[in-house]
């Protein structure tokens, strides 16, 4: 049945004051999977991307989500309120709360509803609506997805299981979405089990709540119908977890998080399926074998250095004829658990939050995840570079000079300057011994540089080839992991690595010479001759800024992994 009447006077006190978004304030509380200890809190939160219509008599709180031309399209749909929501809010107040909203830019409206409808009567509802921007410029995705992280984890708070409802319209995919609204529920979390406020809540907005969390995702079509699709759904639950994965490794510390552990990390995600192998080179046999980057760099600390291949190989029920002719793709991650600088060591405040510095690991370690449970009809190979740059008495020392994969030699001019001494490694490899592979890309969080030079959303991107230079950058429109071109001219940057007794240093001679495209151009000269005869492309991303948020890891990667290797339901709509 029908609401009565409201007075004007009762529509001011119901809905909410809509302001433009600022800072994240959720009390959503969110802690590792793996904690067991009785001293932490063991809480869970969940996502769900179960299309059951079930889910809406268990939320305690809807938020919907959309751009705000098709919010309004959705709240003149009155019959469907009651199949949508499960009760029957009054018109007026959805549509009060949407005109108090802008279109023009992120911002909320929320109010407190009377749950009266056909439904059991259920307390009281927190119903949110959350609007896009109607428009936004070229370089950012159509749906602003860094937005709807933003609003999401600001708008999720109390507790109970919480449904959200995103009007995804029908041309922008369901997976990248999903990985925008998985960030906002990060699984890491140390803090002790204790009662806390929404005013003790930090300005990243994490706090703790010690119930446990059903977070429902539903997507709704242009015409309010809800999304049922399976290879979208897939897709959607995929990349959501793939993200949190990455997220939760680069928050994890690296008293926890060692190169052991990582490599275990590994072992545990695919030891059970078959479609994946796992090879590891680590410590004294890297240096055997000549992977004199990866050994050098980690070689002083505890735990060894370590080179991880994963390779994926598809069943054979999911190639198709397109599928069988693809050639392989090899990815590969800079994941130095934690960098001191080595004997360059950092200072104080530079050295804190250095155990994001395997964030490249990470976020190719979540996309290769995804890819593989989505069986993705393309051969997949993952190399992990694995090192802690410590400080002991066994660290690689500046003037030393080390033999590369490549065969090459380099003169260590800056041990704080490692990460394209593993990766160079790893390439090296990767171009010399994988035939069927025409395409390397390599992830990392490698110069402060590349901040300067695109900035806190967008990756630095350099490439060989013009046309896969294009592809990345539609690949990071596609999938909300924005990227955008670095200079590329190594005939005019390589000789800032000049050096008098070695085939090259490790750092350029003057850093305000495009060092952001130096250092990728110094991985690029251990690329093997061969692979460039046969004209094989090389992908550099440098995701030092968009890899982590308010001290958070942001899962950046996945969706550039998923949308490059075209994961099946991920980068289009059936």
């Amino acid at each position: 049945m029908m609401m009565p009447f409201i007075s004007t006077a009762m529509m001011l006190l119901l809905i909410s004051r809509a302001s433009a978004f600022t800072r994240p304030n959720t009390t959503s509380q969110l802690i590792t999977r793996h904690h067991s200890s009785k001293l932490f809190a063991s809480t869970v939160t969940t996502i769900s991307f179960d299309p059951s219509i079930d889910v809406r008599e268990k939320a305690t709180s809807t938020l919907v989500i959309g751009r705000h031309s098709t919010l309004k399209s959705l709240i003149e749909q009155q019959d469907s309120y009651v199949s949508l929501f499960g009760f029957r809010p009054h018109p007026d107040i959805l549509s009060s709360m949407h005109e108090s909203i802008s279109g023009n830019q992120a911002t909320t409206s929320h109010v407190i509803v009377p749950t009266v409808g056909p439904a059991i009567p259920r307390p009281p509802h927190r119903l949110t609506l959350c609007s896009l921007q109607n428009k936004v410029t070229r370089h950012n995705h159509p749906l602003s997805l860094h937005s709807m992280t933003d609003l999401v984890k600001s708008s999720v708070k109390g507790k109970g299981p919480v449904r959200i409802m995103v009007c995804v319209e029908d041309e922008y995919p369901l997976g990248p979405i999903a990985g925008a609204i998985g960030r906002a529920f990060p699984l890491f979390n140390k803090k002790t089990k204790s009662k806390k406020t929404e005013s003790d809540a930090g300005e990243d907005g994490d706090n703790d709540d010690e119930e446990e969390r059903m977070i429902h995702v539903t997507f709704l079509d242009s015409k309010g119908r809800v999304v049922k699709n399976q290879l979208e759904i897939d897709a959607a639950r995929e990349a959501a977890e793939g993200v949190r994965l990455a997220c939760r490794l680069v928050d994890t510390h690296p008293e926890e998080l060692t190169t052991t552990a990582f490599a275990q990390e590994c072992h545990d995600l695919f030891d059970n399926d078959d479609t994946v192998t796992i090879e590891e080179i680590k410590g004294e046999e890297l240096k055997e074998k000549g992977y004199g980057g990866i050994y050098n760099v980690g070689k002083g600390a505890t735990h060894p250095p370590r080179l991880l291949i994963l390779t994926y190989d598809p069943p054979k029920d999911v190639l198709t004829e397109e599928g069988e002719e693809q050639s392989a793709i090899t990815l590969v991650g800079k994941g130095i658990v934690y960098d001191t600088g080595g004997l360059a060591i950092k200072s104080r405040v530079g050295m804190c939050g250095m155990k994001h510095d395997m964030g490249g690991a990470a976020g190719v370690l979540g996309g290769f995840t995804a890819a593989v449970r989505l069986r993705t009809p393309r051969k997949i190979r993952l190399m992990l570079c694995l090192a802690e740059n410590a400080i002991g008495p066994k660290s690689v020392r500046n003037d030393d000079i080390i033999t590369q994969y490549s065969g090459k030699t380099v003169e260590i001019n800056n041990s704080d300057a490692e990460g394209r001494l593993v990766l160079s490694d790893a390439v090296a490899h990767a171009t010399k011994h994988f035939d069927d592979s025409d395409l390397v890309v390599d992830m990392a969080t490698l110069t402060g540089a590349q901040l300067v030079s695109t900035g806190k959303m967008h990756a630095a991107i350099l490439s060989n080839k013009e046309e896969l230079e294009h592809t990345a950058v539609k690949a990071g429109l596609a999938s909300g992991d924005l990227c955008y071109p670095l200079l590329y001219a190594p005939e005019l940057l390589k000789k800032e690595f000049n050096s008098k007794v070695a085939d090259m240093k490790n750092s350029v001679k003057d850093r305000s010479n495009a060092q952001c495209s130096c250092a990728g151009h110094f991985i690029e000269s251990h690329i093997d001759s061969n692979y460039v005869e046969r004209d094989g492309g090389w992908l550099h991303v440098d995701m030092a800024g968009p890899g982590t948020k308010a001290e958070r890891g942001t899962g950046y990667g996945v969706g550039l992994v998923l949308s490059l290797v075209e994961a099946p339901g991920f980068s289009s709509r059936s």
